[in-house]
């Protein structure tokens, strides 16, 4: 039995989608927070069982039985290092045969602030002494569709990336890759540096929305602090704004480069072009 952890987000569904791809409904387990986001999953033969992060009587009765855990990381930034460590303890008293977390690009050096929770989980992981696979996904191409539309409303797009190059893929790429290791051989003990084949910057994605939406909408670099800025007063909280900015920095630095070609060839296909992720935005408009 194979069981994915937070399978109602917008990661799990699609690994869940990918797996229903190549080994039967019953041999999944849904864990989820909340069952009742999960009768899509249910009706498609998916077993849906309760898994919250925060309660690990809850999270040792999900893994009976579960040889293969996918831990997609919390959403609860701050709070994400004692989750996994429930989802950690409660996979080795289950007897879990292989553990497989998403981390984040390049977590043991990345300067992105996120990477510290990453690092302490990968390290908790280890201890443990359960077999795993390390997933460091780089950037979803979803997180700039905001972005995006901003750039297309406001005629500008606006951030402290300079020329920073993001080797993004879009995320049903990053859970096809998860649903390869989950259902193949030959993973146990390897950390993957997964990331799209074609890395772009910030003026690449002004550049393309500009030939899509034919009319020029330039990219603006801007001190982070007045990026921060930008974004509350856009109606993002401070602290998420922030935060936002911070990753530009390290953007910039170059914490989310890669040229490795690992997700590719784990999927063995090219990955999703950034092109073609912004034209499905931007169709849904016209």
């Amino acid at each position: 039995m194979i069981a994915v952890t937070g399978a109602t987000g917008k990661l799990g569904r699609l690994v869940i989608a990918s797996l229903l791809q190549r080994i039967p409904a019953n041999e999944i387990v849904a864990a989820v927070r909340n069952p009742g986001k999960a009768a899509e999953l249910a009706a498609q033969g998916v077993t849906i069982r309760e898994a919250d992060y925060t309660r690990p009587a809850t999270l040792e009765a999900a893994f009976a039985g579960i040889d293969k855990l996918l831990l997609i990381s919390s959403s609860e930034i701050g709070q994400r290092v004692q989750h996994h460590r429930n989802v950690i303890d409660a996979a080795r008293r289950a007897g879990v045969k292989l553990f497989v977390y998403t981390s984040l690009l390049h977590a043991d050096t990345s300067q992105i602030n996120l990477a510290e929770e990453h690092r302490q989980t990968e390290a908790a992981i280890l201890a443990s002494g359960l077999p795993y696979v390390i997933l460091r996904n780089g950037w979803y191409t979803e997180n700039y569709e905001d972005t995006v539309r901003s750039a297309v409303q406001n005629g500008v797009l606006v951030g402290s990336a300079g020329d920073g190059r993001i080797s993004s893929a879009s995320r049903a790429d990053y859970a096809e890759a998860a649903a390869v290791v989950l259902t193949s051989e030959g993973h146990e003990g390897k950390v993957y540096e997964l990331a799209g084949d074609e890395a772009w910057t910030m003026d690449d994605l002004a550049r393309e929305i500009s030939r899509q939406v034919g009319r020029d909408i330039p990219y603006r670099n801007v001190d982070p602090g007045e990026y921060a800025s930008l974004l509350i007063r856009s109606g993002i909280p401070e602290a998420y704004a922030r935060m936002i900015a911070d990753w530009d920095v390290a953007i910039a630095a170059g914490s989310l480069f890669d040229d490795g070609r690992q997700l590719s060839a784990l999927i063995q296909r090219p990955t999703t072009p950034m092109a073609r992720t912004v034209e499905a935005w931007l169709k849904q408009n016209r």
